[in-house]
């Protein structure tokens, strides 16, 4: 039994929420790299340009590393974790201070050839 071959890329500490990226990721998961591309470049969302970045290496990466066909290749897999979380504060009445969490990601898009 042949294993599959599979390459990835990762973006860490993105200054975006993960939630925000967990939605394209749904979106792009299974399909071919160049629909993802495409689908990803006519979605107006905040993490498409990150993502379309994560995706181009992840290509770059199994067609020069791995050498396989770009033509052949689909996105098995794509998740966003949480990162660090930055705190800020917003000053209130009388002194206080409420909390602002600047939520970080860390991406992740592996591709694979399909058969």
């Amino acid at each position: 039994m042949d294993e599959k071959k599979i390459a990835r890329a990762e973006h860490k500490y993105a200054r975006i929420s993960p939630r925000k990226v967990e939605i394209i990721c749904n979106m792009i998961r299974g399909k071919d790299a160049n629909v993802a591309m495409a689908l990803m470049q006519n979605t107006p969302k905040a993490g498409c340009e990150l993502m379309i970045k994560v995706l181009k290496s992840a290509m770059a990466n199994a067609e020069n590393n791995l050498e396989m066909d770009p033509e052949k290749l689909y996105v098995c897999e794509t998740y966003a974790g949480a990162g660090p979380i930055l705190k800020r504060g917003m000053p209130r009445a009388q002194g206080r201070m409420y909390r602002i969490n600047k939520r970080t990601s860390h991406i992740v898009i592996a591709v694979a050839e399909r058969d």
